[in-house]
């Protein structure tokens, strides 16, 4: 199953596309998808929206054999993306993936078994705002021991790195689960040894059927990743599963699989993949 286990980035400031060159890559998507796209004013949204689409079918894709044509990826109503398609490779039991953009990069993670969310963030400064009084407006999301965590990292800069982990891994799980942008972030604490070993608890409890990493892009930039279990989906989500419950040997092969580290891709790479 360690194929169905992918990992990749795009740095979109390295893309500059003529209008003809955007139009172009445009059209290797189903049209249905034009509008989600076109509907942002600036390029740089545009852009990203393009790409996410574009990583979306690439890597599924490359993944399953599945022609660029028949594949069918719809939204859940919180807008979770999915994979509609009686075509999916045996030897992949629940392959579903997650996309996520901020700042220069737009990524995706796949598993093929259990539930995957990921969230990338810029350490973006805040503008015309003390970053201080910036983070202290998200301060009810957090345990007292996150908060105490964040607040006692040093610098302002360090403290808003530190709050952007944090605020990252909590977007990677609510979206593994197929939540809401930011429902329920309060109820969901995370525990770490210096950002490794980290371990998520909801409600108070810790979840061990569940695994999390933070890693660095570069150029100011970070992700979190979530696995667990697809049983902890919303209800929306889990319909769209081929199945939510495995045994306890079946369920562990796949949660313990290598986290692979994020591979560059650029959208030519993706572009040429669409065509191939």
């Amino acid at each position: 199953m360690e194929r169905g286990v992918q990992r990749w980035a795009v740095d979109i400031s390295q893309w500059n596309p003529s209008p003809r060159e955007f139009s172009s890559a445009l059209t290797l998507l189903p049209r249905h998808e034009h509008s989600s796209i076109l509907r942002f004013f600036k390029m740089e949204d545009r852009k990203r929206a393009l790409v996410s689409r574009l990583l979306q079918y690439a890597l599924v894709h490359y993944i399953l054999k599945i022609p660029f044509d028949e594949i069918i990826i719809k939204r859940t109503l919180e807008g979770k993306p999915y994979l509609e398609c009686d075509k999916l490779a045996s030897e992949f039991p629940n392959f579903n993936f997650n996309v996520s953009h901020h700042g220069d990069f737009v990524v995706i993670a796949s598993e093929p078994l259990c539930l995957v969310g990921l969230d990338v963030v810029s350490y973006t400064t805040p503008q015309n705002e003390d970053t201080i009084e910036f983070v202290e407006n998200f301060s009810s999301y957090f345990s007292s021991l996150e908060w105490k965590n964040i607040m006692d990292a040093g610098s302002s800069f360090s403290v808003l790195v530190e709050f952007y982990r944090y605020w990252s891994l909590k977007e990677a799980y609510v979206k593994a689960i197929g939540s809401g942008m930011a429902t329920g972030l309060e109820q969901v604490e995370f525990l770490h040894i210096e950002w490794n070993d980290i371990q998520v608890k909801v409600g108070g409890e810790i979840l061990k059927e569940w695994r999390c990493w933070i890693s660095e892009l570069g150029n100011g930039h970070c992700v979190a990743v979530a696995k667990g279990h697809p049983r902890f989906a919303t209800e929306s989500y889990r319909v769209t599963l081929r199945r939510s419950e495995f045994d306890g040997n079946e369920y562990h092969a796949g949660l313990l699989l290598p986290n692979v580290s994020f591979v560059a891709k650029t959208v030519e790479q993706l572009i040429f993949m669409s065509i191939e």
